[in-house]
């Protein structure tokens, strides 16, 4: 079935808005075909259609934009798929946050948190035993509890004063969003960072 004659499909019993939509979709990907360009990821064509409609990222991914992902796709398997796309990372999100502030400091994060990955993986090598204690327990060894800086690198990230310096803010959720109510870190995160504190 050719692209035009799918998007006609795609339109049948939809909403005025989400034909709106689709069309808006259709637009860009035909224009991606006309550059010679096969990356019809749903972070790009949502980049390039922004001012003409084109949802967020995450509003394409979830079940209500089932059909803007079928659109999206139909051009990704005409195109050949991955002829020029690069394989997703487990990062892209961070490309869908718009605040350069925000994208610069969760980058900040990420790096941090794969160095102490690897520095963890120096110290326990792959294969060895790890015995997890409950709370109760008063055999935890204390090579297997958190360091004192790594406990204070915790309590930063929950304190009045790393909220103040990048104007978030926690919610009822535990998650935390800025001064526009852009999410920062998700729902949960304050509370299990605070479970995981009264554990150490």
């Amino acid at each position: 079935m050719k692209n035009e004659d799918f998007l006609l499909k795609l339109k049948e019993g939809a909403t005025p808005k989400t034909k709106k939509t689709l069309e808006a979709i259709y637009e860009v990907c035909i224009e991606q075909i006309e550059r010679g360009i096969s990356d019809f990821s749903i972070v790009t064509i949502s980049k390039l259609g922004a001012k003409r409609g084109v949802p967020k990222p995450q509003s394409i991914r979830n079940k209500s934009g089932e059909k803007y992902r079928a659109l999206i796709k139909s051009f990704s398997d005409m195109a050949g798929g991955n002829a020029k796309r690069k394989p997703p990372r487990a990062d892209d999100w961070v490309e869908e946050i718009s605040n350069a502030k925000h994208k610069l400091l969760v980058r900040s994060l990420i790096s941090d948190l794969k160095n102490a990955k690897d520095k963890l993986n120096e110290i326990i090598p792959p294969g060895s035993r790890i015995d997890v204690y409950d709370h109760k327990s008063q055999q935890a060894c204390e090579e297997e509890m958190f360091s004192h800086q790594e406990r204070r690198a915790l309590e930063y990230l929950i304190s009045s004063e790393f909220v103040g310096k990048w104007n978030f803010r926690a919610t009822e959720f535990g998650e935390v969003v800025d001064d526009g109510g852009q999410v920062v870190f998700k729902a949960a995160t304050i509370d299990a960072i605070k479970k995981a504190l009264n554990k150490l």
